[in-house]
């Protein structure tokens, strides 16, 4: 269920939604493939092999719901959490482990680790670790989208940590005054690094907060993939028709430790049960088994396929070489 909040009704009349609806099983599988991206990073983490990162374990269901209901035109802008978002959006896993371990094929040489990965190809922007950095940028890369009359919108993906800044409220304030085609997703995950969301906003949420900007808004099941991606849609849709922004809170959680390693020791642990039991990749191939759409058979291919391409993707890592001191100059601006 999606509840759309709205201070113009205009901009949530019906429209056609594109693209198509996002298949089940392709979600479930993507979904797989970034948790099995997080935790090869995890394990290579805990061999010395690669660094420490943030990882989104648990919040795979808004990256999927959000990215498949972008076109090739759209912009993708995003936060310290950004594997999911490349991932869904078709990055190659070997590439971004490559990245991370500082390797020369990876998408940024090797230079910008799991935090500041970006890819012109696929249309990512920039990965932001400045907490909401990518919400100010987002504003001037949707403006200019409008003064260049370039097709296609611009996607910001932030956290609720980021809400709490300054500049969510400026940003969606100037996306507002100067009709910017921006999707702004909320990945409402509870825990804003090591601080519980309840301990730093009245509020239930972030939605509600749009509209006294201007802007509309809906929130939606963060750990169902299928309703986020219809609701992207319907956001998308909006957007496009009236070149105005809107704002999608997907409530999810955040599974694991704010930067890895992280023991957890302040959550607390009836919560993290709780949203366990909603994490939402067993919950969707449950669904998907209960309609008689995927076998038993059918997850173990899915399985199978996903472990052959992390495998292929750590050898691949593993054999780029690192740069050579001839890098140390280049992509240098200033």
């Amino acid at each position: 269920m999606t509840a759309f909040l709205s201070p113009d009704p205009a901009v949530l009349d019906p429209a056609p939604l594109d693209p198509a609806p996002l298949d089940p099983v392709a979600a479930l599988e993507r979904m797989m493939l970034i948790r099995a991206y997080e935790e090869t990073l995890i394990d290579l983490h805990g061999r010395g092999r690669a660094a420490g990162t943030c990882t989104a374990v648990g919040q795979e269901a808004p990256a999927v719901g959000v990215v498949s209901a972008l076109t090739a035109d759209d912009l993708i802008l995003t936060n310290h959490r950004s594997a999911g978002h490349l991932l869904a959006r078709g990055a190659d896993p070997g590439r971004m482990l490559a990245e991370v371990m500082g390797k020369r094929d990876g998408y940024c040489g090797g230079k910008s680790g799991s935090l500041h990965i970006s890819a012109k190809e696929l249309g990512v922007v920039l990965t932001s670790t400045i907490v909401g950095g990518e919400l100010a940028l987002a504003t001037g890369v949707g403006l200019s989208r409008t003064m260049l009359k370039q097709p296609g919108i611009v996607a910001c993906f932030f956290g609720d940590g980021a809400a709490c800044e300054g500049r969510f409220h400026e940003s969606l304030n100037l996306a507002a005054v100067w009709n910017l085609p921006i999707l702004y997703v909320c990945e409402n995950n509870q825990w804003q690094a090591f601080v519980h969301r309840q301990e730093t906003m009245a509020a239930d949420g972030i939605a509600g907060q749009a509209a006294a900007l201007g802007v509309a808004s809906a929130v939606v099941d963060g750990n169902d993939p299928l309703a986020v991606h219809d609701a992207a849609r319907t956001a998308i849709a909006a957007i496009r028709r009236t070149a105005k922004p809107f704002l999608l809170e997907a409530k999810t959680y955040r599974l694991r430790g704010h930067f890895e390693p992280d023991d957890q020791s302040y959550v607390d642990k009836a919560e993290l049960v709780h949203w366990r039991g909603r994490d939402p990749i067993p919950r969707l191939r449950d669904r998907l088994e209960r309609d008689g759409r995927l076998t038993a058979a059918d997850a173990a291919r899915i399985e199978a396929r996903v472990r052959a391409t992390m495998e292929a993707a750590t050898a691949f890592a593993d054999a780029s070489p690192y740069p050579g001191a001839d890098a140390l100059t280049t992509d240098v601006y200033a």
